[in-house]
């Protein structure tokens, strides 16, 4: 069920084609890369080559009853925290909407992003691709990113690519069967702790900063203004202050 390529332009790219053009792209099938020239993150980010680092993608076939594709980025983060808890129990949380963080060092309050995920709807299916910093973190203007072996551990990717398959489709089967109410319990308890300062950037608009409050009903950010007042925040950069 895991399909390896030497080089490929974007694992995700791939998968949304054979979508787009009938070839068979089923759940559980993954698509990992050795090297990737022309990844993509969040919000057009380059996210490109890593070798030894985890970069791979996936197909969810959207059912009738399923809860709201946009909430698979929150399963999804849960997901790559439980793989990533195999080999580094300590030190990790969540960032809304779909990043993992890695805390810098013992006891620091500084963390690094260690992965990211990426999702896109094609003919009804989403494409789920994920980056994780095994081997070594590449440099991004304006971030802090680590890597698993940052903490002492440089898992091997294949085997990585193994206990991935195994937490995505483990949280997607939550996801379907048990609803929103319980990911977002689990999301907020593996998340930074309420009262967390944050500074979001909203596509078109002035950053605002507040104190994390949790999340909505529908997975949505809520953000705790100075005044006291709440503000929903459904897209956005989210930066930790």
């Amino acid at each position: 069920m895991i399909e390896v390529v030497a080089e490929t332009g974007s694992t995700n790219a791939d998968l949304a084609s054979r979508i787009a053009t009938g070839s068979p792209a089923v759940e559980g099938h993954w698509l990992v890369a050795d090297r990737q020239v022309a990844g993509k993150g969040r919000l057009g980010r380059v996210w490109n080559d890593g070798a030894g680092n985890f970069m791979g993608s996936t197909v969810v076939r959207l059912r009738p009853g399923d809860p709201a594709a946009a909430t698979l980025a929150l399963a999804t983060g849960l997901a790559v925290h439980d793989a990533l808890a195999t080999y580094v129990p300590d030190g990790l949380s969540l960032k809304w909407p779909n990043d993992v963080l890695l805390r810098c060092t013992p006891g620091s309050s500084e963390h690094g992003k260690v992965a990211g995920i990426l999702l896109e709807m094609v003919a009804g299916a989403v494409v789920v691709g994920i980056g994780v910093n095994l081997a070594y973190a590449p440099a991004v203007p304006g971030r802090t990113v680590m890597a698993l072996r940052d903490a002492g551990v440089a898992p091997n990717r294949d085997g990585f690519a193994e206990r991935m398959a195994q937490t995505f489709a483990a949280e997607l089967d939550r996801w379907r069967k048990a609803g929103l109410p319980p990911l977002l319990r689990r999301w907020e308890a593996t998340a930074h702790p309420l009262g967390t300062r944050l500074q979001i950037h909203p596509p078109g608009e002035d950053a605002v900063e507040g104190a994390f409050a949790g999340l909505s009903g529908n997975g949505n950010l809520q953000l705790k203004l100075a005044d006291g007042t709440v503000r929903l925040i459904n897209a956005g950069d989210v930066v930790l202050v």
